[in-house]
């Protein structure tokens, strides 16, 4: 099996943390509310990848769309970055045994491509968490949790991809930090992840 490896070109000063949770946005820093069945897949902090393999006999990362796009709005603040500006964005699908069980969602400040992250426009349909848990210099911040709703550009993306009549789904995300470069990554459980 491969490992995605991601380089590393640079040394920067250490990943600020630019924004603490703010519940007004919905994330929460503990989660009190999550369902029992999803609570253990929400507050894992280890990797999800290696967690959903455990699970399935076939796992795989099915690219949604990559490139240059506007961040959400919930997300300039967690990565430094004015709101409006355009980020580095990929979506994927973690499927498991052919169902779809996770919509990933990662952004990057396009400082990032030229630093430490330089590695993840090459991914294609290998697992980002695979490169993040391989690395120690990647250090990640505490999870927050959300659920999310038809009014949330994350549920709207999900749903575009996997058709769900959940009227919410749960949804978790962090910062990891390379090099002083700070990438988000958001994971939005789809109904599938109940029967794993």
């Amino acid at each position: 099996m491969r490992v995605a490896r991601l380089r590393h070109n640079a040394d920067f000063p250490l990943c600020e943390p630019h924004a603490v949770l703010n519940s007004r946005q919905g994330w929460l820093a503990h989660p009190h509310p999550i369902p029992r069945p999803l609570r253990a897949w929400l507050t894992d902090d280890g990797s999800l990848t290696r967690r959903l393999k455990a699970r399935c006999a076939s796992f795989r990362v099915a690219p949604l769309a990559t490139g240059f796009a506007r961040a959400n709005a919930d997300e300039y603040a967690q990565l430094g970055m004015p709101p409006g500006t355009r980020a580095y964005v990929r979506e994927v699908m973690l499927l498991c045994d052919g169902l779809p069980a996770v919509f990933a969602h990662s952004v990057l400040p396009p400082a990032g491509l030229r630093g430490g992250w330089n590695g993840i426009t090459r991914l294609g349909s290998r697992s980002l968490g695979e490169a993040l848990f391989s690395d120690p210099r990647i250090e990640r911040r505490p999870l927050a949790y959300r659920r999310v709703r038809g009014n949330h550009p994350l549920y709207r993306a999900a749903l575009r991809h996997h058709a769900t009549n959940a009227g919410s789904l749960w949804a978790r995300r962090s910062v990891f930090c390379l090099n002083g470069h700070p990438l988000l990554v958001t994971e939005v459980f789809l109904p599938g992840i109940d029967a794993l």
